[in-house]
């Protein structure tokens, strides 16, 4: 069983201080949307480790930080106690972004496989989601179109299990104050910008490690 401890006994052991669409999509955004999109979700003079319109707490922005040795390149992991993500990088080095995870039992801890990546993607709620909320998901239920608003953001990674795909995610979020808290339904959020960044720097293939959150027990559900 993967446990945090498994791959993390603590935070500071392994990082130290800085050194699917909906089956009926009605439209696919051009190039050119898509870069006017980022425009909008992009503050002006954007600096990934200072800039913060979003009042977040300042170990939420991006950084680069030591890693522990023996980490693949390329990589993620996601430790969901702290509220971080860590790139991992050739040299012994990680990018570290703060994170939201689902609440509850919705978070769904595992080993996966990133094997698909899309930007400004389309959103349909899981029929789980569906029936836990559905005063808010079933007005999606045939699927959302891509932009500023869409529940994905503007990036996503799409994280399977074998040849499986989850309905995991790892993705931007239209409620960028909700990085550091518990409020998904089971995906872990990034700020747009911040994921933007991500995207691409990450390639399909690579590994990423969702670690358990302090207290939690088994999941049942992932969405």
């Amino acid at each position: 069983m993967l446990t945090r401890r498994h791959f993390i006994v603590t935070t500071s052991a392994l990082f130290s201080a800085s050194a699917v669409g909906p089956a009926l999509a009605n439209s696919w955004p051009t190039a050119a949307q898509k870069a006017a999109w980022d425009a909008q979700v992009t503050p002006p003079a954007y600096d990934p480790a200072t800039t913060n319109p979003w009042g977040l707490h300042p170990r939420l922005l991006p950084q680069r930080v030591e890693a522990r040795p023996g980490l693949v390149p390329g990589d993620i992991h996601v430790d969901a106690t702290a509220r971080y993500l860590y790139h991992i990088e050739p040299g012994g080095t990680a990018m570290r972004y703060g994170v939201a995870i689902g609440r509850g039992g919705l978070y769904e801890p595992g080993t996966y496989t990133i094997r698909r990546k899309v930007e400004w993607p389309h959103w349909t709620p899981t029929q789980d989601m569906i029936r836990r909320e559905p005063e808010a998901y079933t007005q999606f239920e045939d699927g959302m179109e891509p932009g500023p608003e869409n529940a994905l953001g503007s990036r996503a990674l799409y994280l399977f299990e074998g040849g499986r795909d989850t309905y995991l995610r790892i993705h931007g979020t239209p409620h960028p104050t909700s990085m550091g808290t518990r409020q998904s339904s089971g995906c872990v959020r990034m700020v747009m910008p911040h994921i933007n960044d991500l995207y691409e720097r990450v390639e399909t293939g690579v590994t990423a490690f969702l670690y358990p959150a302090e207290g939690d027990g088994p999941s049942t559900a992932h969405s």
